[in-house]
């Protein structure tokens, strides 16, 4: 049996950043002003290991902050490493920062040569592949105009064509299959298939699961600087989806420096409740929300919900006055701010008497989750009618942050559930 050889290795890799309280500081221990540390150590990145061999397609996946981004820059050589050493076998293609290299002054076709050379080919080279990256971005005309004059679609679909079409033999991607409108996305997955045909060596970092499911041969989980572990897509998915919703417990014998121990083990607590610092308020305050938290199918605190499973808002409510029939409401929006779903419980004919001066209600509303992954708002409020007059007693404009962990996302903001026949 043929020994399989390795593209890239990373050994005991670290990343690691001195933070300061003030700029001044940094000052004065760059010149040795006083024998105090004026900064603390931040471990991006924490013994990493891994081997990734010729042919295989890896996907390194974990949560915000977890390193994935550092770990690609240092495989490419955009970042140096703190500790350790990491070698590559073969001729790299980065996804990383599309257009990072642009002239916002030369036209399409220019900055096409310009990058060109850059990577390493010549002007013969850079023609003859000319068709097929002009053809792969379908930007007409525009490639004769300053890059400037391009609206950030066409801008990110010439640097991805760029990017993708000088025959790599490593390709290394991070989220940039997510550009572009529909169409576009689905040629460069055409694509980025090609290349796994063909025997190419992939790195594929994304929190898009469907596609880490469907695409990867192993997965590298990361969390807080730190491997986790390593194995098929389904477990590794599987941890993570634990992780996010505080569910996971890390090994004591994890390797992880005993220094950055307490920080990792609070985030895969899921200690923070996505609480918003910048909460809208308002309202009269006959009624006032005191309290609110979701929980998932075990009971759990969290906010991190797992699509296709039941979750619970709960909200607590103060009545400061006599209220003739009190409407206790939510809603959920996307980060850009459009309201999706939500109901109240006038609605929902769940309670429709009338509170006192005193009372404290609490208020529970258990739903499964069919949001498609992705990052959502949560707003509350109190509110009711006095005769035909609508009052608002307490409003929370997002208030949480919800976060929904997929592995399978369909078109639009939820999943019809469709139940798919193929005879």
């Amino acid at each position: 049996m043929e020994e399989k050889k390795l593209a890239i290795e990373v050994r005991n890799v670290q990343k690691v950043y001195k933070l300061y309280d003030k700029p001044s500081d940094r000052m004065k221990e760059a010149f040795g002003f006083g024998k105090k540390i004026n900064h603390r150590l931040h471990y991006a990145l924490n013994n990493v290991n891994m081997k990734i061999y010729q042919g295989e397609t890896v996907g390194i996946i974990g949560t915000n902050g977890s390193g994935k981004s550092t770990i690609l820059k240092i495989i490419t050589g955009v970042l140096n490493p703190t500790a350790g050493e990491v070698r590559v076998d073969g001729r790299i293609s980065a996804l990383l920062e599309l257009g990072a290299g642009f002239n916002m002054e030369y036209s399409g076709l220019e900055n096409v040569y310009l990058n060109g050379t850059m990577i390493g080919f010549s002007e013969k080279e850079i023609e003859a592949r000319l068709p097929e990256i002009l053809d792969f971005a379908d930007i007409g005309d525009y490639v004769y105009q300053p890059v400037k004059t391009y609206s950030s679609g066409m801008f990110v679909r010439l640097a991805f064509a760029v990017a993708i079409n000088i025959e790599p033999e490593i390709l290394i991607v991070d989220e940039a299959l997510s550009v572009g409108d529909v169409f576009f996305q689905a040629k460069c997955y055409h694509k980025f298939e090609e290349f796994k045909k063909q025997g190419k060596t992939i790195v594929f970092v994304s929190h898009d699961l469907s596609s880490i499911s469907k695409y990867c041969d192993r997965v590298y989980l990361l969390n807080k600087g730190n491997i986790l572990g390593e194995g098929s897509p389904k477990e590794m998915i599987d941890i993570y989806k634990r992780v996010l919703v505080g569910q996971y417990e890390i090994p004591e014998k994890s390797g992880v420096n005993l220094a950055h121990d307490a920080e990792l083990r609070a985030a895969a607590a899921g200690q923070k409740q996505g609480k918003n610092p910048e909460t809208l308020e308002y309202g009269d305050k006959k009624a006032t929300i005191e309290a609110f938290y979701l929980t998932d199918d075990r009971g759990l605190r969290t906010n991190a919900v797992v699509k296709g499973r039941e979750f619970t808002i709960h909200m607590r409510v103060r009545i400061n006055a006599h209220i003739p029939g009190p409407i206790f409401a939510y809603s959920i929006k996307n980060v850009m701010g459009t309201e999706i779903t939500g109901t109240n419980t006038m609605l929902e004919k769940a309670f429709l008497e009338s509170a006192e001066a005193g009372e404290v209600k609490d208020i529970t509303f258990t739903q499964r989750m069919t949001l498609q992954g992705g990052e959502y708002l949560l707003s509350l409020g109190v509110t009711g009618y006095h005769g035909d007059t609508f009052e608002v007693y307490h409003r929370l404009y997002d208030v949480l942050n919800i976060t929904v962990v997929s592995d399978k996302n369909t078109v639009g903001f939820y999943d019809m559930e469709s139940k798919v026949v193929v005879r």
